[in-house]
């Protein structure tokens, strides 16, 4: 190494300003989320919140809220997950952007978003009710016209959500999940975690022939019958591999077309190694990256929401599950403001 390079190096290390210009007027507008990422900021300090969003009481101003709902009254295995949206906004501090490496989205440009708390649930003891109650406060994010982004909870909620965002017109489903959660009524109740889909679509708020469900397997097949006498699509695992990422990417677009779309994502679809915080784990599943992969395909669609469910913290002392949660509602962010700007 010359003098001279040595020095071109020396001069390079006191640059201040990004190679990104996007990105760098981003943070010199001073509205950057979690401040600015030029300068550390300490994960473990400060009011935890989602994706590092600003709080909000309300949903004034907003284009996107992002919601917990700390409910797990309709599980049918282990409990926990009224647990998962407490942790997943601790871990959220380490997976949000500024900027999505692999898409260049800067959500903060495109969207305006916060964190507007949990929903309010007062019937802990009532299925019912309780489900109901979790209707009735999306129908006023939906009256705000704010899209929802979610985090759970068990899966069970997906369907008060449907039915306030599906409430002038069905939308179609993109649901990445081990299970296809389309059962009929367990012990008495259809409200469980295993049949949001089917009272979605017998509600009329999803539409089923535009509904498709990816990474399905397990013991749970017997219960699935109403997935495909409806019309949903069905991609297991198994295929899900036979056909590879770029020909499952195509059929789920095409299956879901121009019409409004929800995003579901379970975090038993992934493979327990990586996931084991959750009520009901199923073995042989999808990797991380390859949900990435899968949300980072949607952009473009006309999204109208999405969820995160199903992280039980109990089962998972490490915290990857919430992690992993974190990491795929932030890639769920970035999908959705670019659709914000579409609009």
């Amino acid at each position: 190494m010359t003098a001279i390079n040595l020095d071109r190096l020396r001069a390079l290390a006191e640059k201040s300003d990004l190679n990104d210009q996007v990105l760098q007027a981003y943070l010199d507008s001073g509205v950057a989320h979690g401040g600015d990422k030029r300068e550390h900021v300490a994960p473990y300090a400060g009011i935890s919140s989602f994706l590092r969003a600003p709080l909000q009481d309300g949903f004034a101003g907003l284009d996107i809220a992002i919601l917990g709902v700390p409910f797990d009254l309709a599980v049918t295995n282990r409990p926990g997950a009224r647990f998962g949206p407490q942790q997943v906004r601790e871990f959220s501090v380490l997976a949000a952007g500024p900027k999505n490496h692999a898409t260049g989205i800067i959500p903060g440009t495109l969207a305006r978003f916060a964190d507007c708390g949990d929903v309010p649930i007062a019937s802990t003891y009532n299925l019912e009710q309780a489900t109901r109650e979790i209707e009735d406060y999306y129908q006023t994010v939906a009256d705000a016209g704010v899209l929802p982004l979610s985090v759970g909870g068990d899966h069970s909620i997906s369907y008060p959500i449907l039915k306030a965002v599906g409430r002038d017109a069905p939308v179609g489903l993109i649901h990445i999940d081990a299970h296809a959660d389309t059962g009929g009524p367990f012990n008495g109740s259809r409200f469980h975690h295993g049949g949001p889909f089917r009272n979605a679509a017998l509600a009329g708020v999803l539409d089923p022939e535009r509904t498709v469900q990816i990474g399905i397997r397990g013991r749970a097949e017997p219960h699935w019958d109403f997935s495909y006498d409806s019309g949903m699509r069905v991609i297991h695992i198994e295929e899900f591999y036979q056909m590879g990422l770029a020909n499952v990417l195509e059929e789920a677009r095409s299956i879901v077309g121009t019409g409004p779309t929800y995003i579901s994502f379970d975090v038993d679809s992934i493979d327990p190694a990586f996931t084991p915080g959750t009520g009901t784990p199923e073995i042989g599943g999808l990797l991380p990256r390859e949900v990435q992969a899968l949300i980072r395909g949607f952009q473009g669609l006309n999204l109208v929401g999405a969820d995160v469910v199903e992280v039980s913290p109990p089962y998972d002392r490490a915290g990857n599950t919430a992690l992993v949660a974190a990491t795929i509602l932030w890639e769920l962010l970035c999908i959705l403001s670019f659709a914000v700007s579409r609009r």
